[in-house]
This record gives C-alpha cells, sequence and structure tokens, in this order.
C-alpha cells in the first residue's frame, strides 16, 4: 500500500506538467522496478488505463529517438470540419451575403457575432460552438471590424442588408468579365513644405525642415486626388485636381480613367459597376453626380450601375484599404513640395501583390454650387433597383437622354 500511495504522490505532482507522452514514459518508468503486476500496481495508483500503460513501455523500450509526436498519428479528436461534412460550407454560405469587399476578398468583414452564427448553423443541424466558429472564420480569411463613427448620418435599419446587392453585383459583374471600380475622393493635400506624418531614416541629427504652421500656401494651393481602383484587376487611378471636388471632377476622374485604363483593358465591355460612398461628391444624394453620370453613360454608350456604402461605412470602401493606404505608406514623411511631386509619389506606390497605380493632373476649374432642376433630374434615363433605389440605380445610354443632358 505504501507504494501505491508513493506512486500516487508522484503522479499527482508531475502530471501537471507533463504532455502525453511524458506521462505514459513516467508512469511506465515506475512500474519497471515492480516486476509482474507492476502495470496493474500503478494502474490502480494513477487511474491511466493498462494500455495507456503498457504503450509507454513499448515506447521505453524503442531503440529510435522520439520523433517529437505527442500523440500517435490518428489520436486525438477528430476535427469538427472532417467529423461533420458541409460544416466550413454552410459557414461560408452563412458569412457570403454580409461580406464587405469584392469576390477576391483577401480580407474579409463580417457583421454577424459569433453566437449568431453558432446559432444559425446549430439549426442546420451542426454541433458547434462560438469558439469553434470564431477558428474556423479566422482559417478562412475573416477578420471582425467594429464600426466607425462618421459624418454621414445616422444609422439606416437597412445597412446591413445593401451589402447583399453590393456583393451580389460584383460577383456577377466578375463572372461575367465585366469592369467593376471602387471609387472615392482622398482627404485634400497641402502642397508645399509642409509637416507630412511619419519617420524615415536619415543622418542622426539632421530631419527635414518643413513649416510650423499648416497654412495653405496660396500660390501652391492644395491638391485633390480623386481615385479610381478597379477591383478586379487591382490597378489605381488617381485624378489630382487643383480646383474643388464637385461632382463633375468625380465623374471627370472616371471618365479619365476609362479613356486610359478601362477601355484598353474591357474594349468590348458594353456595362460598368461603381461602388461608392453615400456621401462627398459621389454622394447618392447629389443631384449633379446622377447628370454628369448620365452625360457619361451617353458619352461612352455603356450602362454605368452605381451601389452606394451605406451610410456609416465609408472606411469600408474598397479603395481605402487596397489603394489609398498604400499612398499613405509610400509618402510617408515625405513634404509634398509640389504636384509634381504629388504625382511622381502616386504614380511609384506598388505592392507585394501587384498593384500598380497612374496618375496624372487635372488643370480644368470645376465651379462650385451648380443647381440641378427637377426637370433635369427627371429627365434621367435611370433604373433604379427595387431594394433602396436611391442606393442601387443604373444610368442607360438612349438617344433621347443625349439630347436632354448635353
Amino acid at each position: 500500500m505504501d507504494t501505491i500511495e508513493n506512486i500516487r504522490q508522484r503522479f499527482e505532482a508531475l502530471a501537471p506538467h507533463l504532455d502525453e507522452r511524458s506521462l505514459r514514459l513516467f508512469v511506465a518508468s515506475e512500474t519497471l522496478p515492480l516486476g509482474h503486476g507492476g502495470v496493474t500496481l500503478v494502474s490502480r495508483a494513477t487511474g491511466l488505463a493498462r494500455s495507456t500503460i503498457y504503450r509507454g513501455v513499448a515506447e521505453l523500450g524503442e531503440a529510435s529517438a522520439p520523433s517529437g509526436r505527442v500523440r500517435r498519428p490518428g489520436g486525438g479528436r477528430k476535427p469538427a470540419v472532417e467529423v461533420q461534412d458541409g460544416l466550413e460550407a454552410a459557414l461560408d454560405a452563412l458569412v457570403e451575403p454580409v461580406v464587405r469587399g469584392d469576390p477576391e476578398r483577401p480580407l474579409r468583414w463580417v457583421s454577424k457575432s459569433l453566437r449568431h452564427m453558432s446559432e444559425a448553423l446549430s439549426a442546420q443541424g451542426f454541433s458547434v460552438s462560438h469558439t469553434l466558429v470564431g477558428r474556423l472564420l479566422k482559417q478562412q480569411g475573416y477578420t471582425l471590424q467594429g464600426n466607425l463613427k462618421t459624418g454621414e448620418g445616422t444609422e439606416n435599419p437597412d445597412r446591413d442588408a445593401q451589402f447583399h446587392p453590393i456583393n451580389d453585383q460584383v460577383i456577377a459583374y466578375a463572372l461575367a468579365g465585366l469592369p467593376v471600380i471602387s471609387v472615392d475622393t482622398r482627404k485634400k493635400e497641402l502642397v508645399g513644405d509642409f509637416k507630412n506624418a511619419g519617420r524615415e531614416w536619415r543622418p542622426q541629427g539632421s530631419p527635414e525642415e518643413v513649416r510650423v504652421h499648416d497654412l495653405v500656401d496660396k500660390k501652391l494651393g492644395k491638391a485633390i486626388p480623386y481615385g479610381v481602383y478597379d477591383v478586379i484587376n487591382n490597378v489605381g487611378w488617381v485624378n489630382v485636381g487643383i480646383s474643388a471636388d464637385t461632382s463633375a471632377f468625380a465623374v471627370e476622374s472616371i471618365r479619365r480613367w476609362w479613356e486610359h485604363l478601362g477601355k484598353a483593358r474591357d474594349p468590348e465591355a458594353r456595362k460598368l459597376l461603381i461602388t461608392a460612398d453615400c456621401g462627398g461628391s459621389n454622394g447618392s444624394r447629389v443631384r449633379l453626380w446622377k447628370v454628369e453620370l448620365q452625360k457619361l453613360a451617353c458619352e461612352l454608350g455603356i450602362e454605368i450601375s452605381v451601389c452606394h456604402l451605406p451610410p456609416g461605412t465609408s472606411k469600408w470602401n474598397r479603395i481605402e484599404h487596397k489603394l489609398f493606404s498604400f499612398i499613405s505608406q509610400n509618402w510617408r514623411r515625405k513634404p509634398l513640395y509640389s504636384l509634381t511631386t504629388i504625382i511622381k509619389l502616386i504614380g511609384a506606390t506598388t505592392t507585394r501583390t501587384g498593384l500598380k497605380v497612374y496618375c496624372d493632373q487635372d488643370t480644368n476649374v470645376y465651379p462650385t454650387g451648380i443647381k440641378i432642376s427637377k426637370a433635369e433630374m427627371a429627365a434621367l434615363n435611370i433604373r433604379r433597383a427595387a431594394f433602396h433605389g436611391e442606393w442601387n440605380y443604373t444610368f442607360l445610354p438612349t438617344p433621347d437622354t443625349v439630347a436632354v443632358v448635353s
């Protein structure tokens, strides 16, 4: 009895610090000085199965060095995706409608909680916990993003639902080989020797000197970069204006992208999909945006569809993560001395994933305060979607429309 009690005490002291294999080897070593019946005695003292102890004895007798495995091949609980056929596909189908981004989605955003998704999968007959759902989502490349406060208005009850038609449209255009672009205006930049955020290696004690106060240089002015990001081909176009960020400037930027890149890449395309924020020069409520897009549709002879990201989600716009963020990294700490400097820095932006950026200067003057009448709006040849037609709509090129808006 003293022997059993001693073995039990040693086992309880060491067990919390040993993995499965080390524990087997320890209990097996305890049987060696006991001789015949030792396995039974050690099993009674530790509570381990005799088969486990015998396996440890066999491992002690192996001549080869340990392979590094704790369990033998095939040991342990099987992964849930192997035991439950179709689990990964069911989870992906569950998340897919609320995914923000293009069909490739190297980084994906989901708006359903882990517990809600585990409950939905359980209702389909799967046995999953919310922690397992979290692990599977991470393995599939999803991350959970928090909401960001913006100045685009109060949250719409159909905000999350709007990502259904965006996702469906992007996928449909991609499969059909049609162009899809994400557009937005980057923040205005002061031109001149002003401080730019970030740090860069320089000789010690010789920082680049810039102005103390960020006051607009009336001679140099501001630069207004309007970006067009080709979602399918990972190519960016930035039109740098010097006048004002108006809807006419926004549509002119799209026009220049089409003439320089879009038409050459998709010469047979008769449809174009634009994803844009709900605010700014390309806002869903801006009348001039719609009138200018109608003109462009007639000029190019193609259908132009627009899907707006709902209010409060401007930072989820694809162009923010796939183009603007890399431009910011490329010119960190560099004072933007001139428009030429800005254009060269933007055009030199690349990534390891193959992003290529083209940039040009727009010297046109775009007047502000242009009023669009109700009659002009009524004359638009616009087809609105059944779901939130103010967010999802298409301009059709027709001879009648050309006469009205030209």
